[in-house]
Formats: C-alpha cells, sequence, structure tokens
C-alpha cells in the first residue's frame, strides 16, 4: 500500500499536467498569431492571385500563380507599425499591381500613427511589379482607379480628383476641380471620359470629365442624392441611382420605409435621361448600402440591370431590362446577398450569400436562365472574397475550427487549403470547439439567434463562470466559425479562448444587426431610439443563468463598439444580473457619439429626439450600475470619441464603481497594432479570471 498511493499521485499528478498542457496550446497568442489574409485579388487573364497577410501587424502583400498557387512575398514591411496595405488590384499587364499603404485621416486632418514614425506617415499610392522589384510611390492618395490600357491611375486626394502615370513616380496632377466632395470614380471603357460623384451635401450630381476637351458636364442633375455610375459596354450611356434626399435623418434610428429610390440611365452625348425602374412603396422603398463591391449597381448583358432590393424582406439581387419594365427576382430564399461581381465570361455573376445556411456565408453563381443560384462552395465553412482563376475560383476561407486562409473551391464544392506549409503548427485546431446556433427569448417575447461556445466536458451541475459577447455595428453577424472581418475574427478566438478556459460563452446575434432580413435590421425602437436591444441582452443573461452548466451569479458581459454599448446598458440596468463587463471603445451618449456621424447634429435643436437618444444611453442609467467594469480605449478612435470613455470614467468615480482601465496612445478604433489586441484581450481575460472565477 505505500507503494500503490505515491503511484497514485503520480498518475494524478501526470494527468494534471497532460490536461494543462493540452488547455495551455490555447492561448490568445496562438489564435491570434496566424497571418489574416484580405484583399485577395486576381490579374485580369486569371493567372495570378495576390492578397495581403497581416502576420503579427506585419502587413506584406503574396502572390501566386495557377495551378499550384505556391505563395512568394514581394514585399518587405518588418515592423507591427499600423500601416495598413489595402486597394490591391493589378494592372492590365497581369504583371503590376498596386496598393495603398496607409491609413485615413481623422477630422483633424491625422494620419494614424499609433507607433509615432517620425518625421510622420502617409496615405499612398504604390506600384510592384509581381516578382517584387520596381517598388515605387506613384502619389499622395486614396480610392485608385486603373485606366483600361494601364497607363494611367485616377484618385482622390482633398476631394478632388487627380491622375497620375504608372510609369511615372509622384507626379500626380489634379485632373479637375469641382465644388463639394468628389467619390465614385468610374472609366469609360474607352478612357476617354471619367465619370464621378459630387457631393454637395444635402444632394449629389453624376459628374463626367471628358479628357479630350478637359471639361465637366452634369447630365441630369436633380434635387437628390445620385450615385453608383456604371458605363454601357459601349461607353454611350451611364446608369445610376437616384435616392431622394431624407432632411434631418439621423444615423441609429430604424429606416424601413421612405420616398421610393430609382435607377436611371443617361445619354452621355446628349445629356437625356429616362427613368429604367422605380422601388416600390413599402418594404424595400429605402435603399440599402448592403453589396459594396458592385457598388449597388452592375451593367449585366449588355441590356440589364443588376441591383440589390429588399421588396420580400431580404436583400437579394434583381435584374431589370435597360428598357424598363418589372424587376427580376435573381436570388430567392431565405437570407441576403453580401456581395457581387460579373464573373470573367460576362454572362454569370458570382455571389457570396447566406441563402440556405443563415448563419454562415458561400458563394453561388447566377446565371441568366438557371432560375436560382447554383452553389459552388459546399460544406461547413464560411467562404468569402471569391476570385476567378484559371484553376477555378480562389476564395478566403475559415471554419469553426480553423482560422482564415486562401483556398481553391474544387470541382466538388470542397475547399482545399493553398499553401498549407505556413499555417502556423502552432494553431491549436483539435482543442476548439464548434459553437452551437441556438435562439434566446428576449424579454419582450422576440426570439434572438445566437451561438453557443460550451467547454470541452461541460456538463449540468458544473456551476461556472459564463460570459456574453456582442458584435459592433450594429450592422454585423457573428458567423458560425471565424469571422471575415479581422475584428470580429479576433474576437471569435477570445470567446475560444474563454471556452477553453470553462466559460460558457454565448455570443449574441441581437436585433439590428444583418444577415435576418430586413425587419429585424431595422428593428422598431433600437438604437438612440429606444435601444429595444437590451431586451435582447437582459433575455440572453436570463437563458444563461438558466442553464444547468452555469453560476447564475458568474455572468459577464463584453463587446466592443456597439458590443461595448450593449455592454455598458447591461451592466448600468442589470448589476444584479450581470457581475462584471469589459467595455471596449462602448457607446454611452448618444447624442456626443452621433455628432460624430453627423456634425450637424444639434440635439437642442431636436429635444424631443435627444431626450429619447439620452434615456437611450448607458449615462441616464449611470446611478443604477455597480458592477465592475474594464474600460478600453484608443484615443485617435475615429468611431467612437474617446470622450465617450473619459466622461464614463468620470461618472463612475462619481457612483463609487470599480473600474479598471487600459489607453492606447494614437490607437484608432479597430486596433491597427497586433500587439495592442494581444494586451487588450489578455486584460480581459485577466479581468474576467479576477471578476468571475476568484469572485
Amino acid at each position: 500500500m505505500e507503494e500503490y498511493f505515491p503511484a497514485m499521485k503520480k498518475l494524478a499528478f501526470l494527468f494534471v499536467v497532460l490536461t494543462l498542457s493540452a488547455t495551455a496550446q490555447v492561448t490568445i497568442d496562438n489564435l491570434l498569431n496566424v497571418p489574416f489574409p484580405a484583399s485577395l485579388t486576381s490579374s485580369p487573364d486569371g493567372r495570378r492571385i495576390a492578397w495581403v497577410f497581416n502576420d503579427q501587424g506585419r502587413r506584406n502583400i503574396y502572390i501566386a500563380e495557377a495551378p499550384d498557387f505556391v505563395p512568394k512575398k514581394i514585399t518587405g514591411y518588418t515592423e507591427d507599425d499600423g500601416q495598413e496595405i489595402t486597394s490591391l488590384q493589378f494592372l492590365p499587364d497581369n504583371n503590376r499591381l498596386i496598393f495603398i499603404r496607409g491609413g485615413a485621416p481623422n477630422s483633424a486632418n491625422e494620419l494614424p500613427n499609433p507607433i509615432a514614425i517620425q518625421p510622420g506617415v502617409e496615405r499612398a499610392i504604390w506600384i510592384i511589379n509581381s516578382d517584387g522589384s520596381g517598388l515605387k510611390k506613384l502619389a499622395a492618395g486614396f480610392y485608385p482607379k486603373v485606366s483600361p490600357d494601364g497607363k494611367a491611375v485616377a484618385y482622390l486626394s482633398g476631394g478632388q480628383v487627380w491622375l497620375v502615370k504608372t510609369d511615372s513616380a509622384g507626379t500626380g496632377k489634379k485632373l479637375f476641380h469641382s465644388r463639394g466632395s468628389q467619390n465614385n470614380i468610374r472609366w469609360s471603357p474607352d478612357g476617354s471620359k471619367l465619370a464621378f460623384v459630387s457631393n454637395r451635401t444635402d444632394h449629389s450630381f453624376i459628374g463626367v470629365y471628358d479628357f479630350s476637351t478637359k471639361t465637366i458636364r452634369f447630365p441630369d442633375p436633380s434635387v437628390d442624392r445620385d450615385g453608383h455610375p456604371v458605363w454601357s459596354a459601349d461607353g454611350r450611356q451611364i446608369a445610376f441611382i437616384r435616392t431622394p434626399n431624407v432632411r434631418n435623418r439621423l444615423p441609429f434610428v430604424a429606416a424601413r420605409e421612405g420616398h421610393p429610390w430609382s435607377v436611371r440611365i443617361v445619354d452621355v452625348a446628349t445629356g437625356q435621361a429616362r427613368e429604367v425602374w422605380r422601388a416600390r412603396p413599402g418594404r424595400g422603398s429605402v435603399l440599402h448600402q448592403g453589396i459594396p463591391v458592385a457598388d449597388n449597381l452592375l451593367w449585366w448583358l449588355d441590356d440589364q440591370l443588376v441591383f440589390p432590393w429588399e421588396a420580400d424582406g431580404w436583400q437579394h439581387l434583381y435584374a431589370v431590362s435597360i428598357h424598363g419594365g418589372e424587376a427580376r427576382l435573381l436570388t430567392p430564399g431565405n437570407g441576403e446577398v453580401e456581395s457581387v461581381q460579373v464573373a470573367r465570361d460576362k454572362k454569370s455573376l458570382i455571389i457570396v450569400s447566406n441563402i440556405g445556411d443563415i448563419d454562415r456565408r458561400h458563394i453561388f453563381r447566377v446565371s441568366p436562365a438557371s432560375g436560382r443560384p447554383q452553389q459552388l462552395s459546399v460544406g461547413d465553412g464560411i467562404e468569402y472574397e471569391p476570385v476567378e482563376t484559371t484553376a477555378g475560383i480562389v476564395c478566403l476561407r475559415t471554419d469553426a475550427t480553423t482560422a482564415a486562409w486562401p483556398h481553391l473551391i474544387q470541382a466538388n464544392g470542397q475547399a482545399r487549403m493553398l499553401a498549407p506549409d505556413m499555417f502556423p503548427k502552432t494553431f491549436p485546431k483539435k482543442d476548439l470547439v464548434v459553437p452551437q446556433p441556438v435562439f434566446i427569448t428576449a424579454t419582450d417575447g422576440m426570439q434572438i439567434p445566437a451561438q453557443l461556445f460550451l467547454p470541452k466536458g461541460a456538463k449540468a451541475g458544473d456551476r461556472r463562470p459564463a460570459v456574453i459577447f456582442f458584435h459592433g455595428g450594429s450592422r454585423r453577424q457573428m458567423v458560425l466559425g471565424f469571422h471575415y472581418s479581422q475584428y470580429y475574427h479576433n474576437a471569435y478566438s477570445l470567446n475560444q479562448y474563454l471556452a477553453a478556459q470553462g466559460y460558457v460563452v454565448l455570443s449574441l446575434n441581437y436585433r439590428s444587426g444583418i444577415g435576418y432580413g430586413l425587419e429585424f435590421r431595422e428593428a422598431l425602437d433600437y438604437g438612440a431610439a429606444g435601444a429595444s436591444e437590451y431586451r435582447d441582452v437582459e433575455g440572453a443573461g436570463l437563458y444563461l443563468a438558466q442553464r444547468p452548466e452555469v453560476d447564475p451569479k458568474k455572468i459577464g458581459l463584453w463587446g466592443g463598439s456597439y458590443g461595448g454599448y450593449l455592454t455598458a446598458m447591461g451592466l448600468a440596468r442589470a448589476s444584479d444580473l450581470f457581475a462584471c463587463g469589459v467595455d471596449l471603445h462602448g457607446v454611452h451618449d448618444w447624442n456626443q457619439v452621433i455628432r460624430n456621424f453627423v456634425p450637424s447634429y444639434l440635439p437642442e435643436k431636436h429635444q424631443a429626439f435627444a431626450r429619447m437618444a439620452y434615456e437611450s444611453s448607458p449615462m441616464h442609467f449611470i446611478k443604477s450600475w455597480r458592477s465592475p467594469v474594464l474600460l478600453i480605449h484608443g484615443d485617435d478612435d475615429r468611431n467612437v470619441p474617446f470622450s465617450e470613455t473619459v466622461n464614463l470614467a468620470e461618472a463612475l468615480r462619481e457612483q463609487g464603481v470599480y473600474f479598471e482601465q487600459l489607453v492606447f496612445p494614437d490607437e484608432v478604433h479597430g486596433f491597427l497594432l497586433h500587439k495592442n489586441w494581444l494586451s487588450a484581450y489578455k486584460a480581459s481575460a485577466d479581468f474576467f479570471k479576477r471578476m468571475l472565477e476568484k469572485k
């Protein structure tokens, strides 16, 4: 017996060590250190692809050639410096690429510079050969559009349109001057003209610049907002969308109906315009800006115009003849189209949608005579950013236990990972959990979708701590896997880490988010008009409190931006239900945040609305806030003013509420520095550990 017990002690010790080592594989570092891919693009001939990898803050461009797609890094940036690389696109010669390096300025015209690079940073357009040679700056600016012959790039700077030759270096010149602020640059097919949108505060025009005469015309001007111009194949006509202006429309308020928008065509030579189609009153009468890839309007098959419309309550694609008539539904089914592009064959459309799989994304092809979309990617993954190549469709893909990575969609619809040897061996795929789709009942009875992360081995009677996560936006949807946006890809990682630490995690797709139709998105009384989402927050807390695995006294909240708002609302209104929270750059007073999006907004001129907005804010409930909170914010935030956290901290001090803070100097809303993501999430996990596990 004397020998038996020491042996048992050794076995027990070994079991604990093995268990801890298995759990230790799921670390915040291992989850966040996977290079995140973005800006996937293909060459015009389909033989090459390129994308950007953000590898622990070091952003670089990679190129691979069909059919093997062996990646090659063609830039050599080596620091976690916060300088983004975006707008990656091939030139028509299939060999050169342009891209933007650097971020957008804030309201004080300061560019993002989170590590204080001296003497400063810039946002500039660069060009590089596919073998990595010939890197040079073309011009300081953004929104580059390559001419059809590849010899020039039109771009924006200071609200005006500029031009630079692709064989020059830093010699861009203003192309013309127009009142207002210009955007939506579109080259004519022969490169002789540029269409653009000229924004004039409460209205906007479609403009056309003629290179031969060096003149500007504004065909078919109106008192409305005209945008999304698209050229016909012969360059003789421009189609565009006309949206009636709405005076005093404020953000974060439901907009289910309005004066209907329309599609128009103008003859470029004569200026004669006509209405092709108009939305019906009621559902779909308000244009939802939900398909940025296509800019909401495509010219298809020479005589068809394609656009998104929510006539049946879902964001679907419709086609209408350029001669008018009824719009034809192209994408039937419960679900929404999130991106669309004309295929290389010019006869079909490639779309990304959640039709038929509401909490994921898949790739579909829409043909003129097919009747309904043909699904090209299958399985339990999330496929997005598709590009066509000579070897098939390449996309970015994630799933419940695999981080985002480039994949090739094979003939059977299955996805094959490209460059698997580059995927980090330390990634803890086998130790992650697969979230379950569930519905919770809000306190007003509405059914709200959510995703439940149950720790491995969880069982009734465990009395585990639990955490509820709220995404931001609110126009977002968490999916059943790593998210296609890096911000929420990171958030999903933290949810997985917390589950690995033994927490029951609930990721709530609260009302006013996307993916579930118009009425869910444009929820009545949401946001600044009544905070109806709080009913979902409270319902989620009650759902967890009743689960047999959860200790109802140990439920925490966390989220960023709009998710920080709901975290603060939960703590302020229900400190008896929610024990603590982590509030990342959250909204705390709608009247202050609305002004950040609409500078002309003055609460004193909208007294009834301003009263409701304040009563829909956490600050209104500050006297009932008792639960501790961790506040995290970067002080160069361009979405939610840093003052929101400053003012909340002052109010919490006055109430004697315990709070901790983590502030990142010169950091923006979606943290640019990898080290700041690590710091924020490690601080969050530590806060929950101290407030929930050791409570």
